[in-house]
């Protein structure tokens, strides 16, 4: 079994977590500068095994699309044609955002690291994972 990998896709940085490869547990894996996400996940895949991606699906409170997803669609048609061969879910990431947040001041982290946005990203991907995980 491979391992499954979460992607928060944001314009400027990109959260991403991984399981394990029994595929139990999620874990944050880093947050990548946007632009280097694809060859990130390029590298990334070479040196392990990746059964899955998993991308957030940003939805309004209403289900519509957020303003975001159409940013998201080019990335996935870019991610298509870089790794054709894994495949992509997505799952819903409404208050996920929050939930990091949430999760930061839960597990005590001071006030100037729960302004650090990369760790907001990543914790957001790993959430993500997990509720992907949970689903089955």
């Amino acid at each position: 079994m491979g391992r499954i990998l979460a992607i928060d896709y944001g314009t400027k940085r990109t959260g991403l977590a991984v399981t394990d490869e029994m595929q139990i547990i999620a874990s944050g894996l880093t947050t990548v500068d946007t632009k280097q996400l694809l060859e990130f996940l390029a590298d990334y895949v070479s040196k392990e095994k990746v059964d899955k991606f998993v991308v957030g699906l940003p939805k309004q409170m209403d289900n519509t699309a957020s303003e975001s997803e159409v940013y998201i669609q080019k990335f996935l048609k870019q991610l298509e044609k870089a790794l054709p061969q894994i495949p992509v879910e997505r799952v819903d990431e409404r208050f996920t955002s929050k939930m990091a947040f949430q999760t930061m001041i839960d597990s005590g982290l001071k006030k100037k690291q729960r302004k650090n946005k990369a760790l907001v990203d990543e914790i957001s991907a790993t959430l993500i994972l997990q509720s992907y995980l949970a689903s089955f």
